[in-house]
């Protein structure tokens, strides 16, 4: 089990990770989602003792990282999103010396060693030189030297970076078999990938904790407000005027498709549809389409970490109440609050080592609810 309790990084007064707690069961998979500049290295970095934390504790099996740094180490394998790796060293050269980094058995090197390369698939790649191989390649060295001894808890910074779609669905069955006898956190910017092999997903934004939920149940809480997508003929500022006469829109974005048409979103309270439908046919603006939309990962995420303060908060309120707007039901709740993030890890051939500087850069989406 990994146990993240009250974390706090800052740097001068910025904050850049505020307060952050979360627990990971064992043999989850966990995914770890917040927009750049959130705070996800700068959490993962402490997770695995390269950072040393402002407050908070950090418990791996049992293990404080601060207190017993060697045997939380001893518990973790770490993939930087940049691989740690010696590019004059052949990739055999290179995951001998991290056996020895990681004090393996001698006994047990030589078969640890080709486990790793093995569930990786880099047994025709073992005498080249790092230097010579793809981004791909090295990005699988990388994980077979994370992955190497089979530590309980395996801590994954983007690690699809780079694959090709064959080599992206091998590296999530491998997570997906990882995930029998570890414990498996990743994080990543592409949700389907996400979606796909999680069974929890952690959302952070400037340092704080958002929420943690199965992708599953933040879609269904999101959906709960009635989301509408629209298709008209008219203006924008047409469309703009339309919107603004028809009560119980909590938010929409209009953007043109054709000279003469536009495509709306609408969040609303309730079932909005004939409402909408009547006052577009009063204004003259023909609805062409008119359909409900079911939230996404991608929604939820947006949506959750906007950069507009207003925006992100109505959301993370939804998920908390977790009510139906259109039946009057409550639903599950979920906590809320925002996040974001820092460094990335320079490349050194241990599970933590390097140094990291905030990078406060959130991506701006417009969203709507």
């Amino acid at each position: 089990m990994v146990e993240v309790q009250n974390l706090v990084k800052r740097y001068g007064n910025h904050s850049a990770v505020d307060h952050l707690s979360f627990t990971v069961e064992d043999g989850q998979i966990f995914g770890f989602l917040g927009p750049n500049g959130a705070g996800k290295s700068t959490t993962m970095n402490i997770m695995t003792g390269y950072l040393a934390a402002t407050e908070g504790t950090v418990l791996i099996d049992g293990h404080d990282v601060c207190e017993e740094p060697e045997s939380a180490r001893r518990c973790i394998g770490y993939l930087p999103e940049l691989p740690p790796l010696y590019p004059d060293m052949t990739v055999l050269e290179y995951l001998q010396f991290c056996a020895e980094l990681k004090q393996l058995p001698k006994t047990e090197r030589e078969n640890q060693i080709g486990q790793a390369v093995s569930m990786t698939h880099l047994e025709d790649q073992t005498r080249r030189l790092i230097r010579n191989l793809s981004k791909g390649f090295r990005q699988r060295v990388g994980l077979a030297q994370a992955i190497l001894g089979l530590p309980k808890v395996i801590i994954l910074d983007e690690p699809t970076v780079g694959l090709d779609p064959r080599q992206v669905v091998e590296i999530r069955d491998l997570i997906h078999s990882l995930a029998r006898e570890h414990t498996v956190i990743l994080s990543s910017h592409i949700l389907s990938e996400i979606r796909a092999i999680c069974d929890k997903v952690l959302i952070i934004r400037k340092g704080k904790f958002v929420t943690c939920d199965t992708p599953e149940a933040l879609e269904e809480k999101l959906s709960a407000n009635d989301r509408l997508e629209l298709l008209a003929k008219g203006s924008q500022e047409a469309a703009e005027f339309v919107l603004e006469t028809v009560e119980g829109i909590t938010g929409h974005t209009v953007t043109d498709v054709t000279p003469d048409t536009v495509r709306i979103k609408v969040g609303s309270n309730g079932d909005r549809r004939e409402a909408l439908f009547y006052a577009f046919a009063k204004a003259r603006c023909p609805l062409l389409e008119l359909r409900s939309r079911m939230a996404s990962l991608e929604d939820v995420f947006l949506d959750l970490t906007d950069e507009d303060d207003e925006v992100a908060a109505r959301a993370a309120a939804l998920l908390t109440s977790g009510e139906k707007n259109t039946t009057g039901e409550d639903g599950e709740n979920a906590p809320s609050e925002k996040a974001e993030e820092a460094p990335l890890p320079a490349p050194v051939p241990v599970e933590s080592a390097g140094e990291t500087t905030p990078d406060n850069v959130p991506e701006k989406e417009e969203t709507i609810e």
